[in-house]
């Protein structure tokens, strides 16, 4: 009956007056992630300020792409972003519309622009809806037109002479009501132009007086990356509307930077599988062996990328290709990849058959390898499967990484220490996407361990299952990976052994953004009629202050501590996560050794050097 009632009053209540019309651009700000994606606060490349950045920058890079202005200008105030380019410049009589109304813009006439990131009339509604303040100004034969908008509200326009030359300027100051507390990071933005400089040759992009230039391509992208000396001199490759270039490590898994109209697709799409597959093709005919394609791939490095008319990314966020044509009449990409591979690596490699020695080596070392633990291989996925009958470590989820739709970009997987830890959540986290594996101590070190080894491990076997990347990271069943142990010595012992084995065996997922640090609450001050959580000393003090003499302060020492009640909202849309990401200074091999290696007397000055003692004079309420 009470049912009934209540389905009677949801139909009473949905009337026409319930139904409401957004114009674009407030639409964009109660629904930015169909737009931007994640928020963020600028402390991971792929937070939403750094998105805007890059919808800027596009117009120019496309500008260049048609052949219009060989130098952008990038300066950094506060949070202010200015790009300045030298293209053809926005229409005068369009400067305002193209900045305001969705679908609106030249990127719909291929004879216009042929091959460009900005398809969709989007970018520019999307940074000017977005910013507290936005102001465009064009250039155009001795006239320009300035537009200022504040939250995507037209506040003036002036046109006016100018003896400017042609082109375009774009000022933002992303708005802190939708990015509280956000800030630039210059790092991520100079990664961000290096990219643009490597795919464009003979452009020249200067942020704040520094030079990004680059003369040979995805040849300079990769032996600047290099975190380790190649088996063999990089081999390049370049045509028309695509360019490779590919080398060989000792390291396990594939780097495989991927790129579609200067856009960095970190998720790859139907170019990188193209790719991957054309290659795989290759090797076999070129060496005539019946090699398995994981073994060519195996401890590769390398890059592609490719120029497609009217591009189908996955989202707006344009991470990961979809098309599977160059052109509305063109050839498809698995054949445009596939031809161009099989011709040009063919080529090279009998012109130098120093190099296909060396890669023929290598792909014979990585077969013996895959031979030698095949059998533990074997054994390891029938105790996996006998333990999983009975296997108390994987609370899983509903939804999965590999299945469809926005709730699977969302799934997770906690992986906590012990099951005290893993209690609060598991007691309440949401069933539907997030999964927790209880690890049941220390894992295994596995900075000197084979895969061998990993194998023999059941537990770090039974996490290779859980998240099922043993034969490809392509079948990650969790978008995010979460390691959550306490903020003790014990637990970030263990957070640095699970990142070792990670680095080591599968840096892909590193690299793609799926291993995160779950940040949880150090403190809770309260009084009768407030509860503050902090995340550090500096917050816990002022919330003390806040609260006055009568503030109680709890230390949360691990998470078992924490309640399921308290720990339900630090695990749902208000989630902290940290991203876990590698820069072209972060050398895998060095970096493991620094911190795992038996180096213990360097590792014990850098302790000394860098050690700070946060000394809590407060009183716990226990």
């Amino acid at each position: 009956m009470a049912e009934d009632l209540l389905k009677q009053q949801l139909e009473d209540d949905y009337t026409k007056d319930k139904v409401v019309t957004l114009d674009g651009l407030e639409h964009i700000r109660r629904r930015l992630s169909m737009y931007i994606g994640r928020r963020g606060d600028g402390k991971d490349p792929t937070d939403g300020i750094y998105v805007l950045a890059k919808e800027v920058i596009d117009n120019s890079i496309d500008e260049f792409a048609m052949g219009f202005g060989k130098r952008v200008d990038i300066t950094l105030e506060g949070n202010c972003l200015t790009v300045r380019d030298y293209g053809r410049g926005i229409p005068l009589e369009s400067v305002v519309d193209a900045v305001s109304k969705l679908n609106t813009g030249a990127k719909f006439d291929t004879a216009v622009f042929k091959k460009s990131v900005g398809l969709n009339g989007v970018g520019l509604k999307a940074v000017n809806a977005l910013s507290s303040s936005f102001t465009v100004q064009a250039f155009r034969n001795g006239r320009t037109m300035k537009a200022v908008f504040e939250r995507g509200k037209l506040q003036h326009s002036e046109e006016t002479d100018t003896n400017e030359k042609n082109g375009t300027m774009v000022s933002f100051i992303p708005d802190d009501e939708i990015f509280p507390g956000y800030a630039f990071q210059t790092d991520f933005l100079v990664t961000m132009f290096k990219n643009y400089a490597y795919l464009n040759v003979g452009l020249q992009l200067v942020f704040n007086k520094e030079v990004y230039k680059s003369e040979n391509g995805l040849l300079d992208l990769l032996n600047d990356n290099l975190d380790e000396q190649p088996l063999y001199e990089p081999i390049y490759l370049r045509g028309q509307d695509i360019e490779v270039v590919i080398t060989h490590g000792l390291k396990y898994g594939e780097n495989i930077y991927s790129f579609v109209n200067g856009q960095n697709t970190i998720l790859g799409g139907t170019h990188l599988a193209a790719f991957k597959e054309a290659l795989g093709k290759t090797l076999k005919e070129f060496y005539k062996k019946d090699f398995t394609p994981a073994d060519t791939r195996q401890s590769i490095i390398g890059a592609i990328s490719i120029r497609v008319q009217e591009p189908e990314f996955e989202a707006q966020t344009k991470v990961q290709l979809g098309s599977k044509n160059m052109s509305k009449d063109g050839p498809t990409i698995q054949k445009f990849v596939g031809d161009f591979i099989s011709k040009e690596l063919d080529n090279y490699l009998h012109i130098h058959p120093a190099t296909a020695d060396i890669l023929l080596q290598k792909i014979l070392a990585s077969e013996k390898e895959r031979k030698v633990i095949q059998g533990i291989r074997k054994e390891a996925k029938e105790r996996i499967k006998k333990a999983s009958l009975n296997n108390k470590k994987l609370s899983d989820c509903k939804v999965h990484f590999t299945d469809k739709g926005e709730e699977a970009s969302r799934s997770m997987i906690f992986l906590t220490e012990g099951d005290s830890a893993s209690g609060s959540i598991k007691k309440i986290r949401n069933t539907v996407n997030q999964a927790v594996f209880s690890l049941k101590g220390k894992p295994l070190n596995s900075y000197k361990a084979s895969k061998k080894d990993v194998y023999e491990n059941e537990e770090l076997a039974l996490l290779q299952a859980a998240l099922n990347i043993d034969e490809d990271i392509n079948n990650l069943r969790y978008n995010y990976v979460v390691i959550a142990t306490d903020a003790d010595m014990d637990g970030m012992h263990i957070r640095l052994l699970l990142l070792t084995f990670f680095l080591k065996f599968y840096p892909e997922l590193v690299r793609q953004g799926h291993v995160y640090i779950l940040q949880t609450p150090l403190f809770r001050v309260a009084d009768k009629a407030h509860n503050i959580y902090c995340y550090s000393s500096t917050e816990k003090d002022a919330a003390t202050k806040k609260l006055g003499r009568n503030a109680q302060v709890t230390r949360f020492k691990g998470l078992g501590e924490i309640s399921p009640d308290e720990f339900k909202g630090f695990i749902g849309d208000d989630i902290k996560l940290e991203t876990v990401h590698l820069t072209k200074e972060d050398n895998v091999a060095d970096l493991l050794e620094f911190y795992m290696g038996e180096n213990d007397s360097v590792r014990l000055d850098f302790i000394r050097e860098n050690l700070r003692s946060d000394i809590d004079n407060t009183e716990e309420a226990q």
